[in-house]
């Protein structure tokens, strides 16, 4: 198994993050992300919590060793169910891959809370993901897709970050430039 963690800062409060979250894609510097369908909407009023399910379709080019060795298409679906509770102001995303899910275990967890320095102005974002594979491969083999999943993960991860501050800049400041801070 293979751990992947990351967190930074964005400036903008929680309120902005959590609704850009939701125009995240498609954006010019996540282009492996092809395509996001809602699939369930719940809202909970007692507990002021809205539930959302959706599939997230990937496109990326996997090794051709890969591809050999587990077979498939460059096409990816992974099952994304998001938890925005309004009272304890906090966006929880939890994504399981669906491709592959018979050699390889991609469970990661996305958290957008309020920074505590400073929560009316700042959003804390944490994510962490694990990745196992299994199955009837070598541990060679298991070992090679881990390590190559887990570098697609941080690639992935630093372009998600981009193009997310791409939306944000474009949604409140009109396209002016505000990098994120890994500063945490």
């Amino acid at each position: 198994m293979k751990i992947f963690e990351n967190s930074c800062v964005f400036d903008y409060p929680w309120q902005q993050v959590s609704a850009a979250h939701w125009r995240k894609y498609p954006n010019e510097k996540a282009d492996h992300v092809v395509a996001v369908d809602t699939l369930r909407r719940e809202y909970d009023a007692e507990t002021g919590t809205l539930r959302i399910e959706r599939l997230i379709t990937c496109r990326q080019a996997a090794p051709r060793w890969i591809v050999k060795l587990v077979g498939g298409t460059e096409d990816s679906y992974v099952r994304e169910v998001s938890e925005v509770n309004l009272h304890t102001k906090t966006l929880t995303l939890l994504s399981t891959n669906l491709t592959f899910s018979n050699i390889m275990s991609v469970q990661e967890t996305v958290q957008y809370t309020p920074h505590p320095q400073a929560p009316g102005k700042r959003t804390l974002f944490r994510q962490d993901a694990k990745i196992t594979a299994y199955g009837a491969l070598s541990r060679f083999a298991n070992n090679a897709m881990e390590n190559f999943t887990i570098d697609r993960f941080k690639q992935n991860a630093l372009r998600g970050r981009a193009g997310f501050e791409t939306v944000l800049d474009n949604f409140f400041n009109h396209g002016e430039k505000n990098s994120p801070r890994a500063d945490v």
